[in-house]
């Protein structure tokens, strides 16, 4: 009720019983732990049919030491709308799980931090 139907006699205002409405309110209490479980099973449920979108639309690639790949370029490494959107090539140093992998350019210079495969392009010794 807002308080203006507190101070003024409304029909809403006449028809409350007080020890009806502490009883619902009660009542209300309890219930409280079985909606918030219910409620919890279903932010369950709808993060598991998120997750299972979008695994069954990733593709897994896996690749092994000393493949040879294309990076995607970084938006900070593109110059303008026609830089190559690739850089490389690199060639995988390790495979660290997950799809998790450790690069080196051609003249084996590290790559920092790890990429993933995501973000690859395999390419054969003959494009080279």
């Amino acid at each position: 009720m807002i308080p203006v139907e507190i101070h003024e006699s409304s029909p809403r205002f006449l028809s409350i019983v007080a020890e009806e409405s502490n009883e619902e309110r009660k009542l209300n209490l309890d219930l409280l732990d079985e909606d918030r479980e219910e409620a919890r099973i279903k932010a369950e449920a709808v993060k598991r049919r998120v997750e299972h979108q979008y695994s069954s639309k990733v593709k897994l690639r896996q690749f092994q030491v000393a493949d040879l790949v294309m990076r995607k370029a970084h938006p900070y490494e593109l110059e303008n709308k026609l830089s190559p959107k690739w850089t490389g090539p690199f060639r995988i140093t390790e495979a660290k799980g997950n799809g998790s992998y450790k690069l080196e350019t051609l003249e084996g210079g590290p790559i920092p931090r790890s990429w993933n495969a995501a973000n690859f392009k395999f390419i054969s010794v003959e494009e080279l």
